[in-house]
């Protein structure tokens, strides 16, 4: 019997796997999960690396070498980084080949210090796809201000590019942009654009963290509404983003990039493991499926949803009352462009603490290696 994932890729939406390691490659388990549990896709990120490197023993070995050769912390991380993304790519190949080059990919991270340097975010992605050198490969780059416009120049370089981060509607509209510029950028100078592949990561659970503090504030203020409210900003924000994306995919603008091969930027949806539990282990899996969608699920979500996800289209449902759910939150005083923006701040915070801490890993074992006494 088929699991959710595969029929709801039937659908229109792709379970991408957020989560690599070098056990998962060396036991086979991508490859298994591509086989039978519909995964399409893999996402990685500096935390998910921090936690495979530093507790995983199946990196002992390249490390050793790496660190005898005199290589520093951030050359030791890149390195095997770039060995597990290879392999993750290779193994999602199949995919992608029997996708037409639309699914398949796996994601590598730009430095989270990068985040406001546009040049510097360039100049990476640039320097990590020729690295990795897979077709299937996306470079991920942060939905800020200075993100943005290094979205448009690595699209119009010839880059898949998955943009992360992305919590606020009109970042959203944004992130179009410069994905439908690039694109038209390499029309005028007569490129192809019909192998360029992109997704908008739109973050959920989050929204739903930060807004439910609010309204149990408000709550206890003896707001008669608040508690209603409860766990429907984050889904009510993900409609609305997917409302915007059919609008803006079915414009003239877009048709003549559609004439040349153009693909569309897929929304995916991030952060869709439950932290409240008392809400659904699926919620943002089950209410957020639709075409041309993608859902990137840890471990513990897709093994949920391939237990019990409920598999229809979804995404449309409910739009009026998404839009009144949000209207109610802001008339209680809770800015969804506020919460959106500190949202955007902590995520880049987040992810450049995790790879400030995987460095300091790297180094401490680095110099355990350097110190250790040498065997004839």
């Amino acid at each position: 019997m088929e699991v959710p994932a595969v029929r709801a890729a039937r659908l229109g939406q792709s379970m991408w796997y957020d989560n690599i390691s070098r056990d998962l490659l060396d036991g086979g388990e991508l490859a298994r999960l591509v086989a039978e549990q519909g995964v399409r896709g893999v996402t990685s990120n500096p935390t998910i690396f921090q936690k495979a490197m530093t507790t995983s023993n199946a990196y002992a070995a390249e490390f050793a070498k790496l660190a005898a050769a005199g290589r520093g912390a951030a050359e030791i991380y890149e390195t095997m980084a770039v060995s597990d993304i290879r392999r993750g790519a290779d193994a999602l190949r199949g995919v992608y080949d029997a996708s037409n080059g639309t699914d398949g990919f796996i994601s590598l991270e730009v430095s989270p210090a990068l985040a406001h340097d546009t040049a510097g975010t360039l100049a990476e992605a640039t320097r990590l796809a020729a690295a990795v050198d897979r077709p299937n490969l996306m470079i991920k780059i942060p939905a800020t201000a200075e993100g943005i416009p290094a979205v448009r120049a690595a699209i119009a370089a010839g880059i898949s590019v998955n943009i992360t981060l992305i919590f606020a509607v009109s970042a959203h509209a944004k992130v179009i942009d410069a994905f439908m510029s690039g694109l038209e950028d390499r029309v005028l100078r007569g490129e192809p654009i019909d192998r360029i592949a992109s997704v908008a990561s739109f973050f959920v659970s989050r929204v739903d963290g930060s807004v439910d503090k609010s309204l149990d504030e408000r709550a206890k203020a003896g707001a008669a509404n608040a508690a209603a409210l409860r766990g429907k900003a984050a889904i009510a924000n993900a409609k609305l983003a997917y409302e915007l994306f059919e609008r803006e995919f079915a414009s003239p603008r877009f048709e003549k990039l559609r004439t040349k091969g153009a693909q569309v930027q897929r929304p995916l949806w991030a952060s869709t493991s439950t932290k409240n539990p008392a809400y659904k282990d699926t919620i943002y899996v089950d209410t957020l499926i639709g075409p041309h969608t993608v859902n990137t699920l840890p471990p513990a979500t897709l093994a949920a949803f391939n237990d019990h996800g409920t598999v229809a289209v979804t995404i449309r449902d409910g739009l009026d009352e998404a839009k009144r759910q949000l209207a109610g939150i802001e008339a209680l005083g809770i800015s969804m462009d506020r919460v959106c923006a500190d949202l955007l701040a902590d995520g880049v915070a987040s992810f450049a603490k995790s790879f400030t801490d995987l460095l300091a890993a790297v180094e401490a074992r680095r110099h355990e290696i350097a110190a250790a006494p040498r065997t004839a």
